[in-house]
């Protein structure tokens, strides 16, 4: 059968939930034979959903997804957590419409692309000038080739607790999974650890003049201790290194301009992406006039090929991310990501609390961007219960690898998933009593980063 006569989606569901996945495991078997891992990104591979999941999404409208098979899910961390303000969600849908009325692509400069850097810049005044690409990779790419040829050397310094920077070479030959990496770029990219200054330290003792610059996410499940950024960017420059900011995550969640408005700190450079767009393809690299201005050519130093790709400013895409922005500024999508978090946080650590499973299941991270833990008895980590804990949850009408909220989760939502979560811990908890596999259907999840099968 062709795989475009399985893509005729079901008239939606009456109730959320449903275990019948019929048409997406059809499509799934197809997707495998055409697309290596059946999927074109990872994280959204089967192998880090159950068995009982949805193979697809065919559409979805603010909270809400619905699969190939009409079951309907209240959904979170949506697309990766990059649709913040929801599913189809308006605004941004009629802007990039109307811009694609106009053609999306041209031989010159479309003036769009001067409006959307002024939003941004206005958006975020940390930053100095910005270069638009079309994912993180983009940006944290072009910020440590800047950072390279600014400061004339060569090594990375990686922050090893965050656990994805780039797809190119420089970061994945420092994860557990770096076929294809040649040695000697390996090399190239050394790991310390977050809030230790120390392990900073370390690293430029034994590389002097070596690092090029450091790379970070400014928080992410911890706060920064106090003082660790501003004295992480002081012992950078104090080693002539730059300080770089991967904000993919904390933009456009933490605070509207960015974690370094709320932690105070500039870093030379910074990455925004994800949220930016609200799912459409937009990242930006941004920081400091006299580094950025390198990929330009209004200076007499070496050039630098910054970032120049050929939809790297589709007109769509600039026009979503002003639309996305100005709704970041004009209405308060940040404090609305905090209350609601902090509900689900309080729903969720009240139910684990009265299933007997606190100790197993807590919500971890900011409220805007909650994620879960799922341990075993002995607690440790656990991909068998987290296959378990996410399979109870579908069942019962959510889609939750993570618990991270977006702008469209309304109170019905978050007040559904706290009874949902209620319901799957009583069934978490008899797991541990007894054996997980008795409960779980199929095999466990398996981390995205693994050298073999």
């Amino acid at each position: 059968m062709a795989a475009s006569s399985v893509l005729h989606v079901k008239k939606p569901a009456a109730r959320l939930g449903g275990t019948t996945f019929d048409n997406g495991r059809k499509l799934s078997r197809r997707a495998h034979e055409l697309i290596p891992g059946g999927a074109h990104t990872y994280a959204k591979g089967d192998d880090q959903y159950p068995e009982l999941a949805p193979g697809f999404i065919a559409r979805g409208k603010g909270s809400h997804v619905w699969d190939l098979d009409g079951n309907e899910y209240i959904e979170y961390g949506m697309g990766l957590r990059s649709v913040t303000l929801g599913h189809a969600y308006r605004p941004v849908m009629e802007a990039a419409i109307e811009q694609m009325q106009y053609g999306t692509n041209f031989v010159r400069p479309a003036p769009i692309e001067v409006e959307c850097a002024e939003c941004f810049l206005e958006l975020v005044p940390t930053a100095e000038m910005v270069k638009f690409g079309k994912h993180g990779s983009d940006a944290l790419d072009g910020a440590v080739r800047l950072a390279r040829a600014h400061t004339g050397r060569d090594h990375v310094a990686i922050c090893n607790d965050h656990p994805f920077f780039s797809v190119s070479d420089w970061f994945i030959g420092a994860t557990p999974m770096p076929g294809g990496i040649p040695q000697r770029t390996r090399a190239y990219t050394l790991g310390f650890r977050y809030n230790d200054l120390q392990s900073v330290a370390a690293l430029f003792e034994s590389h002097p003049d070596q690092i090029a610059c450091v790379v970070l996410e400014p928080a992410r499940l911890d706060e920064p201790e106090p003082g660790f950024l501003s004295s992480l960017k002081d012992l950078c420059h104090r080693n002539g290194a730059l300080l770089v900011f991967d904000e993919m995550l904390t933009g456009f969640r933490w605070h509207k301009s960015g974690a370094q408005h709320i932690y105070g700190v500039t870093p030379d450079l910074s990455c925004f992406g994800k949220a930016m767009g609200n799912g459409y393809a937009l990242s930006a690299l941004a920081g400091k006039r006299e580094i950025m201005q390198l990929g330009g050519y209004e200076h007499d130093r070496e050039r630098v090929f910054l970032l120049s790709t050929t939809h790297g400013a589709e007109t769509h895409a600039l026009a979503a991310g002003i639309a996305t922005m100005k709704t970041y500024r004009d209405q308060d999508v940040v404090g609305h990501l905090y209350r609601q978090g902090r509900k689900l946080r309080e729903g969720v650590t009240a139910a684990a609390r009265d299933a007997g499973v606190a100790d197993q299941v807590q919500c971890l991270g900011r409220d805007c961007a909650l994620l879960f833990t799922t341990r075993d008895a002995d607690g440790n980590p656990s991909q068998e219960f987290r296959a378990l804990f996410m399979q109870e949850m579908i069942r019962r009408g959510v889609l939750a690898p993570s618990f991270v909220i977006s702008y469209s989760h309304t109170d019905a939502d978050v007040a559904h998933t706290i009874e949902a979560t209620a319901e799957a811990l009583r069934i978490y908890r008899k797991a541990l009593e007894g054996n997980v596999r008795d409960y779980l259907v199929g095999r466990p999840l398996k981390p995205v980063f693994r050298p073999y099968g």
